[in-house]
């Protein structure tokens, strides 16, 4: 099957999937009409559990999905949603006592987990700037900035640069620091410097601060010269507190992730000369990706590596929508075809087998081959509106910049 490979056709399904899929699922089905907020669990039926904790990741992320949505789409319905998640996420995630986002909430709003994650917090920065850029609301931008302050105060490491990662309620920082049993336990990680980076650039974005400045601008050269190997191509994924690496997995969704969010970190800071060092490492993630774990094969993306070859290879949503995106932006820096063949591939794949033609959403995981894995949620405190939105509106937005010029032949 062969098509021009143009992003407009890549961008017209992918805007009709946005519109009549995924939205329309989280407005019909997650929100807790009598509680406040958005539902915590809803499994892979679409059987939803009103009594579910609520993550504040999965809040954050909401409010997110439907403040973009609203500020590109201009629909009413999503204005209305993300005022909802952007009350949740002001009145009952936030702690009124030491300041900064709770990890949990009980169903009800109250306090379940009460740490403080710097995931969490940078989350919470990127969907409260985004409600703040789509509609001006000051709450959310004071909330926002407050959260920034708080980060800047307790978890920035002065002597070695970037974040520490988790803290008591009170900001005393943690033993043990995961944020899931999957994760290492260490003093600095890749995940919560990537959602650092693309939270203080949103933030930028709408309050031009010179320190914020400052450490957007930091974190980017982190990515540069600590966490991206350059030997490899990919992600660190574990660090000590001196950045001396403490883990050899290979995150494929990250890398793919992380190659079009650090350059357009980069851009947002505004200093072409940042841009120009970061882009060798931005393009050498996607390639590495494309080479290593794209499966020509079915289409779609591997999950993850070990020792420098894939093993685990089945198909997680948010790792194709990362990289649906990361393709097509490595097309448009070099207009190599092999990367826009990706993208269409990956998408054909995550169309035919994640995404759920007759409910909405996506499935969480299938197997190489497409088969849905049985026993994963649709809905939960890690599975999300966040990726595969947000896959959608930007794509729509690369095609909409002029770039459906690009004309290149795909075979798919």
């Amino acid at each position: 099957m062969s098509a021009d490979g143009t992003l407009a056709a890549l961008a017209a399904p992918m805007a009709r999937e946005l519109r009549e899929g995924i939205l329309p699922y989280w407005l019909a089905r997650a929100v807790d009409v009598d509680r406040g907020g958005f539902v915590g669990l809803i499994d892979g039926n679409d059987v939803a559990d009103p009594d579910a904790p609520k993550g504040a990741i999965l809040n954050a992320r909401i409010l997110w999905t439907f403040a973009a949505a609203s500020r590109v789409l201009g629909d009413d319905a999503y204005r209305v949603a993300a005022a909802r998640a952007a009350r949740y996420v002001r009145e009952c995630l936030f702690d009124p006592v030491h300041g900064g986002v709770y990890w949990m909430l009980n169903a009800d709003g109250s306090a379940r987990d009460a740490r403080k994650h710097v995931y969490a917090q940078a989350f919470a920065i990127y969907a409260l700037s985004e409600h703040h850029r789509a509609t001006g609301d000051a709450e959310s931008l004071a909330a926002a900035v407050s959260l920034f302050r708080l980060v800047e105060r307790h978890a920035h490491d002065a002597l070695h640069g970037g974040y520490e990662e988790a803290f008591t309620r009170e900001w005393v920082r943690l033993d043990d620091v995961r944020l899931s049993d999957e994760d290492a336990d260490e003093r600095k990680s890749m995940n919560t410097h990537l959602h650092v980076l693309e939270a203080y650039a949103n933030l930028y974005r709408v309050w031009p601060d010179a320190l914020l400045r400052a450490r957007l601008g930091e974190v980017v050269e982190l990515f540069a010269t600590r966490i991206v190997d350059a030997a490899t191509g990919h992600l660190r994924l574990f660090f000590d507190a001196d950045w001396t690496p403490r883990s050899t997995t290979v995150s494929y969704g990250h890398d793919i992730e992380a190659s079009w969010l650090l350059l357009e970190a980069a851009e947002v800071h505004g200093d072409p000369a940042l841009r120009a060092r970061v882009r060798p490492a931005c393009l050498a993630l996607a390639t590495a990706v494309r080479d290593e774990a794209y499966d020509t094969a079915a289409g779609g993306i591997f999950y993850e590596a070990h020792l420098g070859r894939p093993v685990e290879t089945f198909k997680e949503w948010w790792v194709q929508a990362e990289a649906i995106v990361g393709f097509v932006d490595a097309w448009r820096e070099t207009g190599d075809a092999s990367f826009a063949r990706a993208a269409r591939g990956t998408w054909a794949f995550t169309d035919r087998h994640l995404v759920d033609h007759v409910h909405g959403e996506w499935f969480r995981r299938t197997t190489r081959d497409g088969t849905r894995v049985a026993g994963f949620e649709k809905v939960g405190p890690w599975k999300c509106s966040y990726h595969n939105a947000r896959a959608c509106l930007v794509v729509m937005a690369r095609a909409g910049a002029g770039e459906a010029v690009l004309h290149v032949a795909v075979s798919a």
